[in-house]
């Protein structure tokens, strides 16, 4: 599943070839993905110009003239193919671990007013795309329920205090909320409480003092939160192919890790010496280093 790097290096990815651009032509090829697309998706999307182009947790938000918003997700395996007369196509959403590039998983293709067309390819069908009004999106079932923004000004110790407050779940369940903070994902939880040198067996409410304020520990998780999340995103995310520079690369962030996937080698911290180790929570890996992280 990719996680919000991931979709975040997607959206930088197309945002030149979608926004100001109008959907000249759309072809959906099949009558559904993990869900039925919307009534009238095609005539729905015909015409309309894109003005803008953002992100909400894992979800790719276009916003279109007339008031609709495309909400699209990638589900396991969705992915982005931006094709442009007489070049070579640019994948700014193939992940490392994909099905290669069938034309059969061609479910989705935009031809955009600028001579772009955009292809949205997905073997496993876990992706899908629905319709709202941008006045109701916030009250959208797929956007109700979710936390604040793990990059935005929201997510402050103070924030998480509250909501973790006398919880009795671990660090980690708490953090993988997405009531709580949207987008966060495992690997990346991983990463930053290994920064911040915090037990994900600690117990949530370790992030609040009697008083309701922040402890230390929630100070000090805040900052390695966004910190790990702005280096993945500069990095082209862990599990992507980033194909927006000319002679395509994968994303770098993986050879970054600290702790994720590195059960049994030694810890990343100098003088740790201490070994990585692996446990399961929620039916989810964990790593982490029993030394460093209290």
């Amino acid at each position: 599943m990719p996680e919000l790097p991931e979709v975040e290096t997607v959206r930088r990815g197309l945002e030149s070839v979608l926004v100001g651009a109008r959907f000249e032509r759309v072809e959906q090829r099949r009558a559904d993905l993990r869900f039925p697309f919307p009534d009238r998706f095609v005539e729905r999307l015909s015409t309309r110009r894109i003005d803008a182009l953002s992100r909400r947790a894992k979800y790719l938000l276009a916003h279109m003239e007339g008031g609709e918003v495309l909400i699209m997700h990638l589900g396991m395996s969705g992915r982005f193919k931006v094709l442009r007369a007489g070049a070579n196509a640019q994948k700014p959403g193939e992940f490392l671990y994909d099905a290669g590039d069938d034309a059969r998983h061609d479910h989705v293709l935009f031809a955009m007013s600028n001579g772009a067309t955009v292809v949205y390819n997905d073997a496993r069908r876990f992706g899908f795309m629905v319709l709202a009004q941008a006045d109701q999106l916030e009250k959208h079932k797929l956007m109700s329920g979710l936390g604040v923004e793990p990059l935005g000004d929201a997510l402050t110790p103070a924030y998480l205090a509250s909501r973790c407050e006398g919880k009795q779940t671990s660090l980690k369940a708490a953090l993988l909320d997405q009531r709580i903070v949207a987008g966060l994902g495992n690997i990346y939880v991983c990463e930053a409480l290994f920064r911040s040198g915090l037990s994900p067996r600690r117990k949530a409410s370790a992030l609040a003092i009697r008083s309701g304020r922040p402890s230390t520990r929630a100070e000090r998780l805040v900052p390695e939160i966004k910190t790990v999340l702005e280096d993945a995103i500069e990095s082209g995310g862990s599990t992507l192919r980033d194909y927006r520079a000319p002679e395509g690369e994968l994303g770098y962030f993986q050879h970054s890790f600290a702790v994720y996937g590195r059960e049994g080698l030694e810890c990343a911290r100098s003088g740790c010496g201490a070994t990585v180790r692996r446990i399961v929570q929620g039916g989810r890996s964990t790593f982490f280093c029993p030394r460093c992280q209290r």
